[in-house]
């Protein structure tokens, strides 16, 4: 597997996304509904893809996050 060499916007958005999904896993682990996700981490991520010309355009960014932090096996 090649790594991806991203700028600094692209590692931003990346890194708000993976904040973003650190987030939504742990309101998963506790009880009391469905997870509450700050408003400010929605908007921090938003803004991340935005800036990296990557709101919009799924295909890009996954293919981003993917080489940047490979999944687990």
């Amino acid at each position: 597997m090649t790594t991806a060499v991203l700028t600094d916007r692209e590692r931003t958005a990346v890194q708000a996304y993976l904040r973003l999904l650190h987030t939504v896993r742990a309101g998963f682990d506790t009880e009391g509904g469905p997870p509450c996700v700050p408003p400010s981490v929605l908007t921090e991520a938003e803004q991340a893809l935005e800036a990296a010309g990557l709101a919009g355009n799924e295909d890009a960014f996954f293919r981003l996050v993917g080489s940047w932090c490979p999944p687990h096996r």
